[in-house]
């Protein structure tokens, strides 16, 4: 598959002189990786700058006893933030990037990366202006784990998972890494949910029943 100029894909390239994007061009290698295929993982050093072209890839984390959440997803258009993160801090990932879907992507060596963000101000803005948005984000993530209620983060993400329709697969400790619980209290929650009419499930499929009373849950935060 020809990508063409992916340059033009991403506001901070695409504003680069010519003569600069040209050099990413050069320098960059597309990367195919089929769903489900670990991008990165813990322990494992960056040594490339990620563009996302197509798909999904999923960001976790896996506390020692086991306990996984969902960080972030990285969609098409986006850079990855821990990448640059451990980039710009030169240590390796503490987190873990699945494909979601299959996933066509830019990379872009270390060494482009570091000579880019010194010398095109532009380039460093792109940069750092998705570093700050995803801190935000992974912010809001900290602050409802701590302190937010599980039946209304349950019910804003299964509106999210689901999209534009009402039908979503996913078991109980899927949903469960999403919002870094324990899958015995997204059974209880789900099953609550269900006596309520809210939803229908069977195993590893949940049916959105009542969209409208489940957006009024999520929204009473």
């Amino acid at each position: 598959m020809n990508i063409g100029d992916w340059t033009e894909r991403f506001p901070g390239t695409r504003s680069l002189p010519p003569q600069v994007r040209k050099r990413l061009l050069d320098a960059a290698r597309v990367m195919r990786v089929p769903q489900g295929t670990q991008i990165f993982g813990p322990g494992k050093a960056p040594d490339s700058f990620l563009f996302l072209i197509e798909g999904t890839i999923r960001v976790s984390q896996t506390s020692e006893n086991g306990r996984e959440i969902v960080l972030y997803r990285v969609e098409a258009g986006d850079s990855c933030v821990l990448t640059t993160a451990c980039i710009l801090a030169e240590e390796a990932y503490n987190a873990e990037g699945m494909a979601e879907t299959d996933v066509v992507a830019v990379t872009l060596p270390r060494t482009e990366f570091d000579r880019l963000s010194a010398e095109e101000a532009s380039f460093r803005s792109f940069v750092f202006a998705a570093y700050s948005r995803r801190l935000i984000d992974l912010l809001r993530v900290v602050d409802d784990v701590a302190f937010g209620r599980i039946d209304v983060r349950l019910a804003d993400r299964l509106l999210a998972l689901a999209g534009q329709t009402n039908d979503l697969a996913a078991t109980h400790q899927q949903l469960a890494s999403e919002l870094g619980s324990a899958r015995e209290v997204i059974s209880r929650v789900l099953q609550d949910f269900q006596k309520r009419g809210l939803i229908t499930q069977t195993r590893g499929h949940i049916t959105l029943a009542d969209r409208p009373a489940l957006a009024r849950l999520a929204a009473s935060a």
